[in-house]
């Protein structure tokens, strides 16, 4: 999270269209993300993939749209192009047939993107509202029919079909976070993530202002968000981001403003939530804005991204991911890691340093979590979300 007066201060122009008819869901056995185990790079090759950067295009400096670099098996960034006509696409996400860009435009009328990946080439297919201000998270729901998005300043989630081209349409339905109240020294609910659970049939939003996470069941043919549950943690927690543990029976939550991560008890069959007690970061004392954590395919570790502290601090995951155990910190190499990102084979990890303006990576050791820099960190002007394909 930036500060809600930042927020308020990000303004630009919205793009307007995108087809209406939904697209066909994707069958049901390829909704399920499926855990993708780490393949080291034999000695003498050199995989090479994508890189997507979200930035602020508002910041001075800022980029001047959605980054697009090659990465290499070694840790290596090159820059390839920018796509333009984005508005502070500070957070961005896959269609799971990989052939559309989905971006928040995060401004004072918010708005979420599509771009088309065709070929090398990347076209903007336009624009719709969220219905709300400040939009910092989307994610598209494993159907491939549906793009929820979370809009920061007003509090409130968005849901948005998605047509067989990948294009938006007019939004299907926007649900305000109006109940808890808010957390001490908060103006409001500020709901900083939407994602759909490993299970498939619950949608959670984590709410910072609230000091909450929303459990919500989509109706796949309407486009509509029923509440469930919700999930109240400690008031002052401020929690940002959620991440699910593979085996689905345990997310983690990272609770930027008492520092502090949260291990919570996930019900498939109902879609609540339990969260435990607050843990340590490995940061000391103060509040280091955590800003989220990764978990390791195989379930084994999660890495925590520290933006005060400019570090990423590991866990082992043990009791089939009831319990983290802090192991250690290491440096970042940048100024607030804002969102780390692991790449699609395990190997790497790459970190959006936004004050630095810089992306650094890792590389991952399969068997104890270990992080090892790798590479020189790349110029990105306020990068804030990485997307590696």
């Amino acid at each position: 999270m930036t500060t809600p007066t930042s927020r308020r201060a990000v303004l630009g122009a919205l793009l307007t269209g995108g087809a209406l008819a939904a697209a066909p869901a994707l069958p049901r056995d390829e909704r399920r993300p499926r855990p993708r185990p780490p393949h080291p790079t034999k000695p003498g090759t050199r995989r090479t993939g994508t890189l997507f950067l979200g930035t602020y295009t508002s910041a001075t400096p800022g980029g001047t749209g959605i980054g697009v670099a090659s990465y290499d098996a070694a840790g290596g960034i090159t820059s390839r192009t920018v796509v333009t006509g984005v508005e502070n696409p500070s957070y961005l996400a896959l269609h799971p047939t990989g052939r559309t860009l989905y971006a928040v435009d995060e401004q004072e009328n918010g708005g979420v993107t599509a771009v088309a990946l065709a070929g090398g080439s990347f076209r903007v297919l336009g624009t719709r509202p969220t219905g709300g201000a400040g939009p910092c998270h989307l994610s598209v729901h494993p159907s491939g029919r549906w793009l929820l998005s979370a809009n920061y300043t007003s509090g409130s989630v968005a849901v948005h079909p998605l047509a067989a081209d990948g294009s938006v349409g007019e939004r299907t339905d926007l649900v305000a976070h109006t109940a808890p109240a808010p957390g001490p020294g908060q103006d409001g609910p500020h709901a900083h993530q939407i994602v759909t659970a490993p299970d498939g049939g619950h949608v959670l939003a984590v709410d910072l202002g609230n000091d909450t996470v929303y459990t919500y069941r989509l109706d796949e043919e309407r486009g509509t968000l029923e509440q469930l549950s919700y999930a109240a943690l400690r008031p002052g927690a401020g929690p940002r981001h959620l991440t699910f543990h593979p085996g689905g029976r345990h997310a983690y939550l990272a609770c930027e403003l008492d520092n502090t991560v949260v291990v919570c008890g996930y019900d498939p069959a109902t879609g609540a939530l339990t969260p435990g007690a607050p843990q340590p970061t490995g940061t000391g004392e103060g509040t280091s804005y955590p800003a989220q954590l990764l978990v390791t395919a195989d379930g084994r570790f999660a890495h925590l991204a520290n933006r005060g502290h400019n570090s990423l601090t590991r866990y082992a995951v043990e009791d089939g991911g009831a319990t983290l155990r802090l192991l250690d910190t290491v440096p970042v190499g940048g100024d607030f890691p804002r969102h780390t990102a692991f790449s699609p084979d395990g190997s790497l990890l790459f970190a959006a340093n936004q004050r630095s303006g810089t992306v650094t990576s890792f590389r991952v050791d399969a068997a104890t979590g270990a992080l090892t820099p790798a590479g020189a960190p790349f110029p990105a002007p306020a990068a804030v979300c990485v997307l590696p394909l």
